[in-house]
């Protein structure tokens, strides 16, 4: 289904290979702004700004809006129905790949993302070398409720998440809300950015390693992925679980942010990462 534009360029119809479900409630974009507390100050990059109704939003509250946008059709359609907004930069290239540190000072990242890379794009700004003070984005329902997941219900993206920022739900959005609809309920999510990260490591992808493994099999006692991903019986890693301080029973869901960080340390103590 074509997006209708407020210009006289012709419609644009969506690309299933690119993931595009263009929102275009305005009450739920509306939403989105809210959620990230767009000031007249504020800097914002938008990735992946479609036919550009959030970005039209945005030039008008923001200060200056960098618009980060894959598919170049889209990249001239921006330019024809929005190049007279001064504060707007339009940007042809991939967010997963574009280096946020090209910003060079501080801002807010709002997008309505899509489904397929939601998950690389978020992890990108948040383990770059210049992250957002604030992420307000759309994700799908379920990603939303695994970034915000609690112990018991945690994920490997709720520790890549909670790692770096607070994550919070601000609402759903219907399918209804998009063109065409999507086949899943979509959730906007803000994420307050830490200063630095919620914990202190030598090296993040050892520490990634280790939960990583831990969820490799996430149904199955702790002891028994971690003894088989690192190579040790599984009386030795009932040890170092036990050097950490946990229970060698738990499942990886039941672990909090802090209990990684011990476990952590247990493997670098035990030379095991």
């Amino acid at each position: 289904m074509p997006e209708t534009s407020t210009s006289d360029t012709p419609p644009v119809f969506a690309r299933k290979s690119l993931g595009q479900h263009f929102l275009v409630d305005q009450g739920a974009l509306r939403r989105v702004i809210s959620a990230a507390d767009i000031q007249p100050t504020d800097v914002v990059v938008e990735v992946g700004p479609g036919t550009g109704l959030l970005t039209r939003l945005l030039v008008e509250r923001a200060a200056k809006v960098i618009a980060v946008e894959m598919d170049q059709s889209l990249v001239a359609r921006l330019k024809n129905d929005l190049g007279g907004f001064t504060n707007l930069t339009i940007v042809h290239g991939d967010a997963r790949e574009w280096d946020p540190a090209a910003v060079g000072e501080p801002y807010k990242l709002v997008a309505n993302l899509p489904y397929y890379a939601a998950t690389p794009i978020v992890r990108r700004f948040l383990e770059c070398s210049l992250p957002p003070s604030i992420i307000a984005v759309t994700v799908q329902r379920e990603v939303a409720r695994s970034m915000t997941a609690i112990p018991g219900k945690m994920r490997t993206l709720s520790v890549a998440t909670q790692l770096y920022g607070k994550p919070r739900i601000m609402g759903y959005i219907q399918p209804r809300s998009f063109r065409p609809p999507p086949k899943v309920t979509s959730a906007i999510i803000r994420i307050d950015v830490f200063e630095k990260p919620a914990l202190s490591l030598d090296d993040t992808d050892a520490f990634f390693r280790v939960v990583r493994a831990g969820f490799s099999s996430a149904r199955k006692q702790l002891r028994n992925p971690l003894s088989h991903s690192f190579g040790v019986t599984g009386a030795r890693m009932e040890e170092v679980l036990l050097e950490a301080g946990v229970d060698p029973r738990l499942r990886a869901e039941a672990l909090s942010l802090e209990d990684w960080k011990k476990l952590y340390d247990a493997f670098r103590s035990q030379g095991l990462c």
